[in-house]
Formats: C-alpha cells, sequence, structure tokens
C-alpha cells in the first residue's frame, strides 16, 4: 500500500519513523483514515499572505538578511545561504555565521558584486584563494550579522570568510567560533591558485572582520559538509556529502585549537568491516537495521591531505561503513546526529544518531565503545524527504531541513519520536537551510536558499 507524504499531511496526524516499538508508518495511516489524530505539536500550517514560509498559528517570521543588499563593509550580501551557526552575543545580541554555497557558474552571487566591482575593498592577503587570473577564484565563504531581537533587526553585517568554495554546511565550536566546511575538492589550475576542500574557523564575533583564512589541513581534505562538536572531550565529528561517503572524526591535538593538528578517522562497525548502511536495493548485504544501537570503532586514516580524493575509497577497503551522501550534523542530547540525504530503499533520507564512549578518543573506548543506529529512515510513504541540514532545538526536539526537487519543508522531530511538518516553503522551489536557534531558545534562524534570504522566526516555542 501506498500511502502519498500530502495525504499523510491530511489526516493531520504525526507520523513515528524508524523507532523501536513504534507502528510503521502505513499502519499509522490507515489508522488515521478511522480515527483521524489530532495535529501534534504546534497545530496545522497557516498560509503566508507574504509567500515566504507558512508557520503554525501564533508564529512569526521576518526576513532579516537578503543577497544583494550593501553590507557594513561596502560589499553586498552574497548568495546561496547555507549552514549557519548562532551565538550569544553582547547586550542581548545574537552573532550569526552564515556560509554561502557558492560555486564558479555562481560569480554573480559573490560579495564582490556582480561584475567584481567591489573587489578592491578586499585585503587580498584575506582571501584564501586569489585566483590567477586577475580576479578572486573562490567565491564562497561567510558572512557574519548583528541580530537585535528586541528591534528584530541585523545591526551590522560583514564578510567574515573570503576566497574558499562551495562553502556547504559546518558547525558551531563550544568556545565561540565556527567551522565552515568547503564541499569540493577542486585543485590548484584553471585559474585556481591553491587547493581546496578544507575546513576554515571563524571568529562568532561582531570585531572579527575578514578573518585571515587557515585552512584546517589535518581534517582532511574531502568534499566536508558539516561538522559537530562534543563538548566534553572537544572531539570534532564530519560529514562527506557524497553518495559513497564516509563519517569522520578528528581527535585535535590541542583542544579548541584544531589548527594545531590531531588524529583523522573513520567509523567502522564493530562487529562488522566494510558496512553499506545506505540501504540502497543494490546495497551489500546485510542490511543496516532501523533503531538497533550498533557498537563503533574507528579506524585511522591515512594521507589526509588525499591528493586524489580517495580517502572514502581507501576508508571503505579498509573497513570504514559506507553513508549516503552525509549532510546536515548536529550536537544534542549528548548525541551526534547526521542526516544521509539520499540513504533508504527509496532514497529519500535517513538520519543518524551516535552516542560517544565515555572514554571517546582515548584506548579505553574498546572496553565501552560508542555506539550509533540508524534513528530514522524514509520510505516512499513517509512525512521526511530528502533532510539536509538540522538542528536541535534547546529543548531536544531535532528540526529537519528539507532539500527536494519538489516543495521543503522544516520538520520537527521529538524525542519520543514524533515528526510533524513546522514549516513549509510552498512558493519556490529552494532547499530550506542553516536552521538553528538563538542561544536563549526564542528565536529559530533559516535560510531560504535560492531566494537569498535569512529568517527570524518568533512565537509560542
Amino acid at each position: 500500500m501506498k500511502i502519498g507524504r500530502r495525504k499523510l499531511l491530511q489526516y493531520g496526524g504525526f507520523v513515528a519513523a524508524a523507532f523501536g516499538g513504534l507502528k510503521s508508518l502505513v499502519e499509522q495511516a490507515n489508522a488515521a483514515r478511522q480515527s483521524p489524530l489530532k495535529s501534534s505539536g504546534y497545530g496545522p500550517l497557516q498560509t503566508d499572505p507574504e509567500r515566504i514560509l507558512d508557520l503554525p498559528r501564533g508564529f512569526t517570521h521576518k526576513v532579516i538578511s537578503a543577497r544583494g543588499n550593501p553590507m557594513d563593509d561596502g560589499l553586498v550580501v552574497p548568495g546561496q545561504h547555507d549552514g549557519m551557526g548562532a551565538f550569544k552575543g553582547e547586550n542581548g545580541r545574537v552573532v550569526l555565521v552564515r556560509n554561502h554555497e557558492v560555486y564558479p557558474d555562481l560569480s554573480t552571487y559573490s560579495p564582490f558584486g556582480a561584475k567584481f566591482q567591489f573587489r578592491d575593498k578586499v585585503n587580498l592577503d584575506k582571501v584564501y584563494d586569489p585566483g590567477t587570473k586577475g580576479q578572486i577564484a573562490g567565491y564562497g565563504g561567510t558572512t557574519t550579522l548583528v541580530y537585535n531581537p528586541s528591534t528584530q533587526s541585523v545591526e551590522k553585517e560583514f564578510l567574515s570568510l573570503a576566497g574558499t568554495e562551495w562553502n556547504c554546511a559546518g558547525g558551531p565550536t563550544p568556545w565561540g567560533s565556527w567551522i565552515s566546511c568547503e564541499e569540493t575538492t577542486v585543485k590548484k589550475g584553471h585559474g585556481y591558485a591553491r587547493d581546496h576542500g578544507y575546513n576554515f574557523e571563524v571568529p562568532a564575533s561582531a570585531d572579527s572582520g575578514l578573518v585571515t583564512p587557515v585552512p584546517l589541513k589535518a581534517m582532511g581534505r574531502f568534499r566536508h559538509e558539516a561538522i559537530a562538536i562534543d563538548p566534553r572531550t572537544g572531539i570534532i565529528y564530519q560529514t562527506e556529502d557524497r553518495h559513497d561517503g564516509l563519517i569522520y572524526r578528528f581527535i585535535p591535538r590541542a583542544r579548541s585549537n584544531p589548527a594545531a593538528g590531531g588524529k583523522l578517522q573513520a567509523l567502522q562497525v564493530r562487529q562488522r568491516k566494510a558496512m553499506d548502511t545506505r540501504n540502497w536495493h543494490k546495497s551489500l548485504p546485510p542490511r543496516m537495521p532501523v533503531a538497533k544501537w550498533i557498537l563503533a570503532r574507528w579506524l585511522d586514516v591515512r594521507d589526509v591531505e588525499s591528493p586524489n580524493d580517495s580517502l572514502r575509497l581507501e576508508g571503505f577497503a579498509r573497513g570504514a561503513a559506507l553513508f549516503a551522501r552525509g549532510e546536515g550534523m548536529w550536537y544534542g542530547n549528548g548525541s551526534i546526529y547526521w542526516a544521509c540525504t539520499n540513504g533508504g530503499p527509496f532514497m529519500r533520507g535517513q538520519v543518524f544518531r551516535y552516542i560517544p564512549s565515555p572514554y571517546e578518543g582515548t584506548h579505553r573506548e574498546l572496553v565501552r565503545p560508542g555506539r550509533f543506529q540508524l534513528y530514522i529512515e524514509s520510505h516512499a510513504s513517509s512525512l521526511i524527504e530528502n533532510c539536509d541540514n538540522l538542528t536541535v532545538s534547546p529543548w531536544g526536539d531535532l528540526y529537519l531541513c528539507e532539500d527536494n526537487s519538489s516543495r521543503c519543508s522544516i520538520l520537527r522531530v521529538t524525542p519520543r519520536g514524533e515528526v510533524s511538518k513546522f514549516a513549509d516553503n510552498s512558493y519556490t522551489k529552494s532547499e530550506l537551510a542553516g536552521a538553528c536557534f538563538s542561544p536563549d531558545g526564542k528565536t529559530l534562524f533559516v535560510n531560504i536558499q535560492k531566494n537569498g534570504m535569512t529568517l527570524a522566526i518568533s512565537g509560542p516555542w
């Protein structure tokens, strides 16, 4: 029986996806036909008169930043808004650091103007890749915004990382910075002056200005997507946006200073080497079970600079587990969550959860290893379609941003496994990205990528 996504929404119920002891999606849909469930969470969505984003009753949004608007440094707001982090600023302000997934074909979305008319306003010593053809090669990077919740306005906005490429997601650090990830492995040559495929750290400061870019080479050169950090250990976990990607962890030599180097490792199933967790129809057996906890171990990664972009291939050959396009990643509830956008038998997406060992990163973790599970797996009849960026609210709910070819939503997953739609982009085919809560939990920030908008959402959380 096939229950469509929109039909499920008609029933006003919530879907419990892939949690032990909970009904299957089809069973819940059949039950809803006979006795419609009350709307979970914040209730049904209301049509947005501004035609930007539909939200539940009582919630409102405001566009606080838009592509092409002038910034305080004389540049313009770049396009392709993606991953984002919110940090505590001074006097009640919130400091937002925002990625821009700008790539060569979208040079008109760069912060330097559609015709590069503002590039003279940038100190090239602070541009990671100044290029070889008289113009800056990397159009991506980050911008920093200072937001005043009282006035619901941005008081300051500037470019904070320049000359990087395809800055997709990243993640906040416990020490007050943002790690921005390049989702590319383009090499020096053909207009590029430097290799790409690295992470970069950006202070979450209202006064940082344009930072001097330092590639975090020990964290590996691959198509990075996102990171998450366990504040108890300072260990950094990473996703790789490839159909045959790996999940990595980086054990820094000096806590709070990833630039000082460290050890890169890849996730492996303890009981079995080289497991394919994607659960595609052609995946190697056995299938990754839903909800079951799997013991983990970590495999040292060799040659982290990877000149041939082969870390994942070499890692799998040596026993690392395969994942289907690892994307968003976040720490919360004592766990690391990550999304695999194309995982599952219908390639509709998966969400994994990892609980670190109490001895994570030490030799003692072999006694009590970390464990992970396939937390959610989406099927053709499910509510979730290709989750990408994600975040954990201060009260423990998981918020998933969709990235599909039709209509993207923000979904809310409670700790009990109840899934409901929190927001809906009914007006464009753009993905939603960069969801993150303000430190006080009163504002949810999110980007509509192709529209080039950053929204602040408030209401009765």
